[in-house]
């Protein structure tokens, strides 16, 4: 009986520990976490002892989307795809695994986020990244040297997720990108368009493209006196100035990184400059950064680049920032990033969601980024054959985040179908008639629906049309049928018209175009 009693005063406890996590807005892991020790405490208790307890939830970092989500999504993917599609892009699709040695060696830092699968058949597998490496493994395998291509698809991270401001372990990536030898800066012009115009179509608020190019960012280190051991390391913690304070950086460079305060601080004075084409020709002239030839080569290249974002007409968007890192291994060239200017409201949703928002806004950082990656699908070619490539990757979920956001706090009607009529009855006993002219709707190609009951009320039949958004409703009654004519209801003005059968496809479409 003492172990019950203690039991039960643990239950207690637990849901003391529960109950205060919720008042306090904590965030739904830590929610769901401390319910899942309850639960298991109770299960403990009389005949359920031992007994295995199911918590019905979405695994960690991952979400269910309901119709309205979707509706949104598809939306914001319609979008992508046609600037995709605009600029000349064709579509591929990879699987969602990979053999663990081709995602190895390819991330750098972010290497410990791969998700690996157990052995299955002498296979060592690891579900993807990115889309990138299949892409350039896609490649190599098909000896392809030439192609625009575009991918959408789901990638998985063993990261720590931070649902509300679109950081997921599960998520949706739109990947462009361009393979094949071509003059300077003119794909890499054209990836940068693209966000931008992506970016502007979905009024997400203000916007700039923050761009670099790697081999600055290197030559910077060498003029320095960073060791060349310590490139790639340095690159990653430079990459973390958008989340953290310089100070913090210094920090981490010297005492976590190992370089000399001197060094560190000669890096500080570059990675605060900003500008445009101006300071490539600025840092052209630089007495140490003019002593690298990398560097030279990326200052001239992002002058030349700066030439085409004008042609362009994007310069007023973007800016040549030395901070910008990004601290993935592959990239050789060319780096940006496309980041919101404004903090997004928080999310009104659902209570579970709510627990884990910041009630003062949702800063969701990069909506857009990616590079030149030039060495990356001569990794995979057995004669390592190099094919030029660049590319940009759309941050889906947050854009999705701040779009469902936006849609929240707005009175406009999200509609979860595009269904253009419903076709009603006026008395009963016309459900064959309903159906009959149903198919004659759907047969033309018009999204059409009838509500399945054999005699519904007319005015159940135009509510359903006013909570779903349909706008038309096709009414048959007796007389309707003798004229040999179908009434059709405008919902939001409620104005009606007799339409002949035959001409009522045509009136439909005309309607709803």
């Amino acid at each position: 009986m003492a172990d019950k009693a203690q039991l039960q005063e643990a239950i207690k406890t637990q849901g003391e520990v529960v109950r205060k996590l919720k008042s306090e807005k904590a965030s739904k892991e830590q929610i769901d976490e401390e319910v899942a020790k309850l639960l298991q405490l109770k299960a403990q208790l009389g005949g359920d002892e031992g007994k295995h307890v199911f918590v019905l939830k979405t695994a960690k970092g991952t979400r269910d989307y309901n119709p309205k989500q979707m509706a949104i999504r598809e939306k914001v993917f319609n979008i992508i795809i046609s600037c995709f599609k605009r600029h000349g892009a064709e579509t591929i699709d990879t699987p969602v695994f990979e053999l663990k040695e081709t995602l190895t060696g390819k991330y750098g830092e972010d290497s410990k986020l791969i998700y690996d699968l157990k052995d299955q058949g002498g296979e060592l597998l690891s579900l993807r990244y990115d889309l990138t490496v299949p892409f350039a493994r896609y490649l190599a395998m098909n000896k392809i040297t030439n192609i625009k291509r575009y991918h959408i698809a789901k990638v998985y991270r063993r990261d720590n997720p931070a649902m509300t401001r679109g950081r997921y372990r599960e998520f949706y990536q739109c990947d462009f990108d361009i393979a094949g030898q071509y003059d300077a800066m003119i794909p890499d012009a054209e990836c940068l368009k693209i966000v931008y115009e992506i970016l502007s179509e979905l009024d997400l608020g203000d916007f700039r493209i923050k761009v670099n190019d790697r081999r600055i960012l290197d030559g910077m280190f060498a003029v320095c006196g960073v060791p060349d051991e310590k490139f790639r390391t340095i690159c990653s913690t430079v990459d973390k100035l958008d989340k953290m304070a310089w100070e913090d950086v210094k920090k981490e460079m010297v005492n976590e990184k190992g370089l000399s305060e001197e060094v560190a601080d000669r890096i500080g004075e570059y990675v605060s400059m900003q500008g445009g084409k101006d300071l490539a020709e600025r840092l052209l002239q630089d007495s140490k950064l003019s002593q690298s030839k990398q560097a030279c080569a990326g200052l001239t290249d992002m002058k030349q680049l700066f030439s085409y974002l004008e042609l362009f007409q994007v310069t007023d968007k973007v800016v040549f920032d030395l901070s910008l890192a990004r601290g993935l291994d592959y990239y050789t060239g060319v780096i940006y990033e496309a980041v919101l200017s404004q903090t997004v409201p928080a999310p009104v949703s659902t209570p579970a969601e709510q627990n884990g928002a910041d009630e003062a806004g949702v800063s969701v950082g990069s909506v857009a980024g990616g590079g030149r990656y030039d060495g990356l699908v001569g990794m995979f070619d057995p004669k390592g054959r190099k094919v030029p490539c660049v590319g940009v990757s759309i941050g889906i979920e947050r854009i999705f985040s701040i779009m469902e956001q936006k849609a929240e706090t707005s009175s406009e009607k999200v509609r979860t179908t595009e269904t253009q009529v419903l076709v009603a009855s006026a008395q009963k006993n016309l459900l064959e008639e309903r159906l009959r002219l149903t198919t004659e709707l759907w047969n033309a190609g018009i999204k059409a629906e009838v509500l399945y009951k054999k005699n519904p009320k007319l005015l159940s039949q135009l509510q359903h049309c006013e909570e779903t958004g349909i706008p038309l409703v096709a009414i048959l009654g007796e007389q309707e049928l003798k004229d040999g004519v179908v009434k059709l209801r405008n919902v939001a003005s409620r104005e009606e018209v007799d339409v002949p059968r035959a001409d009522l496809v045509d009136e439909i479409k005309k309607r709803t175009l």
